[in-house]
């Protein structure tokens, strides 16, 4: 099996999470919908793609390596939007200022955010996938829009050197191989070992995959691994529509 590895790390990130009231929490490590909606916009597809956009969905499965998940901070955010004029849209921010200024409201949020964090990501392709792994590493070496780590004001930080990990049996084997391979560089494909300085070999991780547990490994002590059910399965990304799916966990003392 092949897998796609790349790095996720940035000065800020958000991991949406369920939104209720005026809190926006986020996770302490990506989940599907951030993964498949970055690897979308490398490709250049738009969010209101629904019919590509599922396919992106049903045609991956990812797992998430975390070395760091960072410090907690929580931005008090406000700001003045218009109430809505009947069937009216405002195309701008300046639409909404200016043409509806006698509309303004202030809108009040609570906005988390994971500082300096980093994580590995695994992508393993199924058969009806509409994009191989190879076309996706090209694309997330040379996006088609923007890359951001969930919010547009939390950008990347480093490079996120993908690489194409071969004929590894599951995902800890995956991870394992990208981190001996990017601190060990063989070629001019991969960065310098100066540059991915906090990619270590020892040290605690947190493991997360969809699948059964022998998609994770099938040497490891298993038996304190849990399941868990995040709320991060798009059913429509232009209405912010999602629904459940269940993804294992294991905490793993000792490193790669």
């Amino acid at each position: 099996m092949d897998y796609l590895l790349f790095r996720l790390y940035g000065p800020m990130a958000s991991w949406g999470e369920t939104a209720v009231g005026e809190t926006r929490h986020t996770a302490g490590y990506p989940g599907k919908s951030a993964i498949i909606g970055l690897m979308a916009a490398a490709l250049g597809i738009k969010r209101d793609e629904n019919e590509k956009q599922l396919k992106m969905q049903e045609g991956y499965a990812v797992a998430v390596e975390v070395h760091s998940k960072g410090t907690l901070l929580r931005d008090y955010h406000t700001a003045q939007v218009p109430d809505s004029v009947g069937n009216f849209t405002y195309r701008t921010r300046r639409d909404e200022l200016v043409l509806g200024k006698a509309r303004l409201g202030t809108v009040l949020s609570i906005r988390e955010y994971r500082a300096d964090a980093l994580a590995l990501v695994a992508v393993k392709v199924f058969p009806d996938a509409p994009y191989d792994l190879q076309t996706i590493k090209n694309h997330l070496v040379e996006p088609r829009l923007h890359l951001y780590l969930g919010r547009k004001s939390c950008p990347l930080a480093a490079p996120m050197n993908p690489q194409i990990i071969k004929d590894k049996k599951n995902y800890f084997d995956a991870f394992k191989n990208y981190i001996h391979k990017t601190m060990m560089p063989a070629n001019d494909d991969l960065l310098p070992a100066r540059d991915i300085y906090w990619l270590q070999e020892a040290g605690d991780r947190h493991y997360y995959w969809e699948g059964v547990p022998s998609d994770f490994s099938d040497s490891l002590d298993l038996s304190r691994m849990q399941t868990r059910t995040r709320h991060d399965q798009p059913l429509s990304r232009k209405r912010w529509q999602f629904s459940p799916r269940q993804e294992r966990y294991l905490y793993y003392a000792g490193g790669a």
